[in-house]
């Protein structure tokens, strides 16, 4: 079968994570796509595949005779979506021979246009799936299980020799829980890959280093006919600390290696007001920097409006992992020489954003990201190529070869 076939089975199972719930998984339907895939993996010869009791699928793939004692190696994907554009099922739509120019996305009123995303010119020609324009695609990370899965089956029927292989899909990567429960022990690798990131030839060890800011304000409410010297309107103050972030230093005006804060939420009035942000940076000292004038700005407006005015909650996220992998670059340079015998471009980039390798990493499992061939990920524009995928399936098949070689 191929990938994209498995890729429009899957999406249409419905599996957005929530933020509200609490619990893990973080919602029950995630269980359907799990127990699908585990089905799937013993009918590929994956006797112990399981799904536990947080939703993690796990099964390996016996090495080859004689290499018994070599390296372990895994490959992880997310089973869940966004919650965003995601409230009716998916309708994949499939355009054969796709022009490079704009796509009216079914009777959405969306068009997917090269004005928007350049890189559809580069893929002329090619078969391109999107949503109908009234959902996300789901391909994210969908396509990445697609790609295990397709990988799996061309193991069973090529020669490619390889010592014992782990694979494993986890929930809740999309609200940032998704290493919260997986056992790296029951997973038994040394390495893993995660197949997680846009285009084809992606091979990503840096991201973000990642915390989440809540800034609660609490002010003093009276009659505004009487208020001289008295109020203080929290939704002000809140106002007034915003403005004291460096206003270009947002999602919108940086690039690469540049971090940010992002204004994520707000909600207010003079009693009491609530702005949510996330703190991103590469590098973990600009990182705690922007930590430190979180921290600075909330002391100074406390020392204007009064103490317990301004209060600041700062959670970390997650890691950079090239602290990890730069202890074993050989990850890297693996991918890199499978890409160059594919006779793609290996595109070396930092992830603006996080996965679940980064903090596997931090948890004893070195685990960069690959590109599984998709774009706009994460709303109605989400679109990815069957010859992307069938390229990220032949990837991850060569990393196999070349790392046992």
């Amino acid at each position: 079968m191929k990938a994209y076939e498995r890729l429009l089975s899957y999406v249409r199972v419905f599996t957005p994570s929530s933020e509200e719930t609490g619990t893990s998984p973080s919602t029950e339907y995630q269980f359907d796509l799990a127990r699908q895939l585990v089905q799937e993996l013993k009918e590929l010869g994956i006797k112990d595949a399981i799904v536990d009791e947080h939703c993690y699928v796990y099964g390996h793939i016996p090495a080859t005779k004689g290499y018994e004692s070599r390296k372990k190696l895994g490959f992880i994907a997310h089973m869940d979506t966004v919650s965003d554009f995601c409230d009716h099922p998916v309708n994949p739509v499939v355009t054969p021979d796709y022009d490079g120019g704009d796509l009216a996305l079914g009777t959405s009123g969306r068009i997917l246009s090269p004005k928007m995303f350049p890189h559809l010119s580069a893929l002329k020609g090619r078969t391109l799936i999107t949503s109908d324009g009234t959902t996300i695609l789901g391909a994210d990370d969908k396509a990445g299980i697609a790609e295990i899965m397709t990988m799996i089956e061309h193991l069973n029927d090529t020669d490619i020799a390889h010592g014992p292989i782990s694979v494993a899909f986890t929930p809740d990567e999309e609200i940032g829980m998704g290493a919260d429960h997986f056992d790296v022990k029951k997973f038994d690798a040394d390495y893993a890959y995660t197949l997680d990131g846009d285009t084809e030839g992606e091979i990503q060890f840096e991201n973000f280093n990642a915390g989440r800011a809540v800034v609660e304000f609490t002010g003093v409410n009276v009659h505004p006919g009487s208020s001289k010297d008295t109020m203080v309107n929290a939704a002000l103050v809140a106002m007034e600390f915003n403005s004291m972030l460096p206003a270009a230093d947002t999602p919108r005006n940086t690039e690469d290696y540049e971090g940010f804060f992002h204004l994520d939420a707000i909600s207010g009035n003079v009693s009491t007001a609530m702005l949510d942000y996330i703190i991103r940076d590469h590098d973990a000292a600009s990182y705690d920097c922007r930590v430190k004038m979180m921290e600075h700005i909330a002391k100074i407006l406390n020392e204007k409006w009064g103490e317990g005015t301004v209060k600041l909650t700062i959670t970390e996220q997650y890691r950079n992992m090239k602290e990890i992998i730069d202890t074993c670059m050989e990850l890297i340079d693996c991918a890199t020489a499978a890409c160059k015998e594919c006779k793609i471009p290996a595109l070396i980039t930092p992830i603006r954003g996080g996965t679940d390798g980064a903090r596997l990493s931090f948890m004893g499992l070195p685990c960069p990201n690959l590109g599984t061939g998709g774009h706009a990920f994460h709303g109605p524009y989400e679109h990815i190529t069957v010859e992307g995928m069938d390229i990220a399936v032949e990837v991850g098949l060569k990393i196999i070869e070349l790392f046992y070689k």
